[in-house]
C-alpha cells in the first residue's frame, strides 16, 4: 500500500497510526498538497490527502473511509472501531467532533498562512467553533472514567482526537488550557507519550502566503 500525505496533516497522521497499531506496511509518500500537487493530483484528481493507493491499485479518499475499509479488512476482532450498534455510533460521533474540529483548525491555517491575510468575523467564528467543540468534547470526555475514551485500549476516537488537538497547538499556538479542558489536555499527553505518535509525527508545514494580485 501507499499512504501519500505528509504527518503534519492530522488526517494522514491518525490514518498511519492505526495503520502502525494494526502492523500494516505501507509505502509512504509525504508529498504536499501545495508543493507537490501535480503529483497528489495522479491519484486523485481533488489533491486531497490522506490518499491510500491499495495493493490492486484502487485508490481510496478521506481518512474516515480509508479507516473504514482498513478496519474491513482488518477484522472487526482486532479492528479500533466497533462493528455496528450503539458502540459504534458512539465511536463515530466523537470521531466526527475531532475531525470537524480538524477542518476549523485548518480553516485558520489556510486564512493565515495560504490568503495572507485574517478576516476577523471568520477567524472569530471559527475560534468560537472550536472552542464550543473543545467544551463539547471535554463534557463527554469527563464521563469517562477508562484511561481512553471508550476503555482500556485505544480506539480511532483517541487517534483523531490527539492528533486534532496537536495540529490545534503546534500550527495555532494554541493554548489547550488545562484548567478548561483537563481531560482533553491529559488525552492528548498520553497519546503522545506513546511510541506510533511519536514516530509518526512531523512539524506543521505552512505553505507561503500567496502572492497579492
Amino acid at each position: 500500500m501507499i499512504l501519500i500525505g505528509m504527518y503534519d496533516s492530522p488526517f494522514v497522521r491518525r490514518v498511519a497510526i492505526a495503520m502502525r497499531l494494526y502492523g500494516i506496511e505501507y509505502e509512504h509518500r509525504p508529498w504536499s498538497v501545495f508543493r507537490d500537487a501535480e503529483k497528489v493530483g495522479r491519484f486523485n484528481p481533488l489533491i486531497r490527502v490522506p490518499t491510500l493507493v491499495l495493493d490492486d491499485g484502487e485508490t481510496l479518499t478521506d481518512s474516515g473511509a480509508i479507516l473504514d475499509a482498513l478496519d474491513d479488512m482488518i477484522g472487526p476482532d482486532r479492528a479500533l472501531m466497533p462493528p455496528e450498534g450503539p458502540a459504534r455510533r458512539s465511536h463515530q460521533r466523537i470521531c466526527a467532533l475531532a475531525c470537524g474540529l480538524g477542518d476549523k483548525v485548518v480553516s485558520l491555517i489556510y486564512e493565515r498562512a495560504v490568503h495572507a491575510r485574517e478576516t476577523p468575523t471568520w477567524i472569530e467564528r471559527c475560534e468560537r467553533q472550536i472552542a464550543g467543540t473543545l467544551d463539547l468534547l471535554e463534557s463527554e470526555r469527563r464521563g469517562h472514567e477508562t484511561p481512553w475514551w471508550f476503555g482500556d485500549a485505544i480506539r480511532h476516537a483517541d487517534i483523531a482526537t490527539v492528533c486534532v488537538l496537536t495540529l490545534a497547538v503546534e500550527a495555532l499556538r494554541f493554548d489547550l488550557d488545562a484548567a478548561r479542558w483537563p481531560h482533553l489536555a491529559a488525552l492528548r499527553e498520553r497519546g503522545e507519550a506513546r511510541p506510533e505518535f511519536s514516530e509518526i509525527h512531523q512539524p506543521f508545514f505552512a505553505p507561503p502566503p500567496r502572492p497579492a494580485r
